[in-house]
């Protein structure tokens, strides 16, 4: 954590920038888009700042950069979603959840996460369903499945009891679990009823979940450190 905290400081100053000046929604705009996308602009920075070696070797971290590449360009997507580019973006984030499966990886594979994981997956969706309508009736049912197969595929990471978790996948579990409850704000206020605070709520633990994810993608190099000392 102290070697790489200070890489994550470009990050939490874009957060709080963003926060600060707080841009109304209602007038989408290009600085907008920019002011929204710095901090996963600056979690591109803190992979790339671990060398692009790093990153060629370790299949795991660049497929969470990419990820993080596609979340940037969703966010952009989403700042014009009232002018009919929400699926756009909704496509990019699909995107980016297959890329953090991918990451994370089918060991272990731990089926009870895996049963408990498309419960809740199938439950959101079993409530969101009568407020769906047209092409959102089964892009929604869709996307709801790639979260929840990434958020199994982070829990059975953890291995909390066979004691063989680390602190990186145990962020990327906290990470995931938070895209879940962004994404689940997303969907109730604007498919079914307004959220109070939703904004806040959204944004916050979705910078939140890309910065846990991001961290997640330490652990590669964790590992070969070790085999480096034994």
């Amino acid at each position: 954590v102290k070697s790489e905290g200070p890489k994550l400081v470009p990050f939490f100053k874009a957060t709080c920038v963003y926060f600060v000046l707080w841009l109304p929604t209602s007038s989408p705009s290009w600085f907008s888009a920019l002011i929204k996308c710095l901090p996963i602009f600056c979690l591109w920075v803190f992979l790339l700042a671990h060398g692009i070696n790093f990153l060629v070797s370790h299949r795991s971290a660049s497929r969470i950069l990419a990820g993080l590449i596609f979340s940037a360009v969703g966010d952009a997507f989403l700042i014009w979603q009232e002018q009919g580019y929400f699926i756009h973006g909704l496509l990019m984030f699909a995107i980016t959840h297959i890329l953090y499966s991918s990451a994370f990886g089918m060991k272990p594979l731990d089926l009870k996460a895996g049963l408990l994981m498309g419960l809740v997956s199938s439950c959101c969706y079993a409530f969101l369903y009568s407020y769906l309508s047209g092409p959102f009736t089964y892009l929604v049912a869709v996307y709801i499945a790639l979260i929840g197969f990434m958020g199994w595929r982070a829990v059975a990471g953890v291995q909390l009891c066979n004691d063989l978790w680390t602190w990186t996948k145990l962020s990327a579990c906290i990470g995931a679990m938070l895209f879940m409850v962004s994404d689940l704000t997303i969907a109730l206020n604007k498919f079914c009823f307004p959220v109070p605070y939703s904004r806040f709520i959204i944004m916050a633990t979705y910078y939140a979940a890309q910065m846990l994810i991001a961290l997640s993608a330490v652990e590669s190099r964790d590992e070969e450190d070790s085999r480096k000392r034994s």
